[in-house]
């Protein structure tokens, strides 16, 4: 059975390396693996989404949603070291390096999707979906956490646009989260989406 970023524990060979994540204002080494999401520089998507959407809130709860490593998760710190970020992913290996790469960070957990209490309720949720998982799963994903947004929370998700941005946001309307197509860079799509107050 062939390893993927999603798979709970990867079986590759362990093969660490170093990227760099290069913003205009947070500036951090992180340290990457084999079987992780884009082990061998910071995804593109990723940094088009960290480059467009607006500050986080400055407290509160604030979710990366399949925080792989830990890029969005170290953003989100350095920018609201007020607020708690979580930092969730299915994927053992990648949690290992998250906790590794926000290590010294006071305000950050990182945690498998069991692993953040029921009642905490988010502020702003930050994501970079692993649309390649199938959709059955992405949606259950997002059925999942976007009801946990504060009534005034937003989530922003970048998602490739020949990957199925936009049909991922009829769904996203279809299923009573009202959803804005924020930016659209270098071939991705920035969604916020809300709850409508559910």
């Amino acid at each position: 059975m062939s390893d993927h970023y999603f798979s709970a524990q990867p079986t590759a060979k362990s093969a660490r390396r170093q990227v760099r994540l290069a913003l205009r204002d947070v500036q951090a080494g992180l340290t990457t693996d084999t079987g992780v999401f884009s082990p061998t520089a910071v995804d593109a998507g990723t940094v088009v989404l960290l480059e467009t959407v607006p500050p986080p809130p400055a407290t509160g709860d604030l979710l990366d949603l399949g925080c792989g490593y830990g890029p969005i998760t170290v953003t989100l710190a350095h920018r609201a070291p007020g607020a708690t970020v979580w930092g969730v992913d299915v994927n053992e290996r990648a949690r290992d390096l998250a906790r590794l790469n926000t290590a010294g960070l006071a305000n950050v957990r990182i945690e498998e999707t069991g692993g953040v209490p029921d009642d905490v309720r988010f502020a702003a949720i930050w994501s970079n979906p692993p649309i390649k998982v199938g959709k059955p799963v992405l949606h259950g994903m997002l059925r999942q956490w976007l009801p946990r947004l504060t009534a005034d929370g937003v989530a922003y998700l970048v998602v490739q646009r020949h990957l199925g941005a936009d049909s991922l946001h009829r769904w996203l309307e279809s299923e009573g989260f009202p959803t804005d197509r924020l930016a659209s860079r270098k071939g991705y799509r920035i969604l916020a989406v809300r709850t409508d107050g559910q």
